[in-house]
């Protein structure tokens, strides 16, 4: 009967193969605890993920606001453009708009325009709607 030789470590050996000469891997223990290392370090940085997020936030917040009110308004426009454009496509939809729109411009000059009287009325809203808005 043979004897066989048990590798270092608890390593397993290849049969008929000579291992003394191939190169040694680092033992399991040593990558595991650059793995818990590692994943110690990625739950130290989420857990401390809200107060950076809550002191950047405090740092800018004119800044963030601003952006959030132009990119607000920049969405805004474009899908106001997006919902005329597609008013604009469909065939007799545009042409009634503008039979509307041409009927109200002839009823708001005759109501408010033609006399003295309804103008004096106009400008009395106008202004009453001003105050309203400034205060």
């Amino acid at each position: 009967m043979e004897t066989q030789q048990q590798p270092p470590d608890g390593a397993l050996a290849l049969e008929g193969v000579d291992t003394t000469k191939l190169p040694k891997l680092p033992p399991a223990k040593a990558s595991e605890s650059q793995w818990q290392r590692v994943s110690r370090q990625i739950v130290d940085f989420l857990d401390q993920l809200p107060d950076y997020l809550g002191s950047f936030f405090d740092k800018n917040k004119q800044a963030l606001l601003t952006f959030g009110l132009i990119l607000s308004a920049i969405v805004t426009v474009k899908v106001a453009i997006a919902v005329l454009d597609a008013i604009h496509g469909m065939p007799l939809l545009a042409p009634i708009f503008e039979i509307i729109g041409i009927v109200y411009a002839i009823w708001f000059t005759f109501r408010y325009l033609i006399k003295a009287e309804t103008r004096q009325e106009l400008n009395h809203k106008v202004n009453s709607f001003k105050q309203q808005l400034i205060g």
